[in-house]
């Protein structure tokens, strides 16, 4: 089953970007998803290729945001797409039926779409505010996590979901017990001085609940 902990990359250079990928891996982090947006193909495609590198050294999963023919062409894991990304089924028909292809939703519609259209897995917030999405969508909260799992167990729907948006090493209880499969983050893991202890109590903190 997929890790309970993502890290999505942060930086707004290469050499940033494999920086924090790194040191992520290095401090226990065994799924990455390279987020590189805003910049020239080519210069994303460099990124990934090293960023794959560095996660087949340390036997992480490598996850492109988007840009799924750079995904392609450097066979990475998969792929996450955004709600105005490529769709599902093109992706699916350019990386083929045995790659990971991640989703993201910010409603129960989105979860259902995403179901629908066959992801792997849905990334599902924001939990709460983020500085890291510049165009925010409404916040689910806990309590919203609860709701659109219960909806979909009444409807006999599965979906590994992540929890996504803000969140910190006091929410984890909170969100877990939601439901949700686990958590993707990105500045709490960028930001904090002591990565290796803080990938540890996260990963404690995500697998005390099955």
């Amino acid at each position: 089953m997929y890790s309970k902990l993502q890290y999505i990359s942060q930086g707004t250079t290469y050499e940033e970007q494999l920086n924090n990928i790194y040191t992520a891996l290095d401090a226990g982090c065994d799924w990455i998803q390279l987020r590189y947006k805003n910049h020239q193909e080519m210069s994303t495609g460099f990124v990934a290729e090293k960023a794959k590198t560095l996660c087949q050294k340390y036997n992480a999963t490598f996850i492109l945001n988007d840009f799924v023919n750079i995904a392609k062409e450097i066979d990475a894991d998969g792929v996450h797409l955004g709600l105005t990304d490529m769709s599902v089924a093109e992706a699916r028909v350019i990386l083929g039926n045995d790659k990971i292809i991640g989703g993201t939703a910010n409603t129960l519609e989105d979860v259902l779409k995403r179901i629908e259209e066959k992801c792997n897995y849905v990334g599902l917030g924001p939990f709460k505010f983020t500085t890291t999405k510049e165009k925010l969508s409404p916040i689910i909260g806990s309590q919203g996590y609860i709701d659109i799992i219960n909806a979909l167990k009444e409807r006999n729907l599965q979906m590994p979901i992540y929890a996504i948006g803000g969140i910190e090493v006091s929410d984890v209880d909170e969100i877990m017990n939601s439901g949700v499969h686990g958590i993707a983050v990105s500045g709490l893991i960028t930001n904090h001085n002591n990565k290796q202890e803080l990938v540890e109590q996260l990963n404690t903190l995500l697998h005390v609940i099955a």
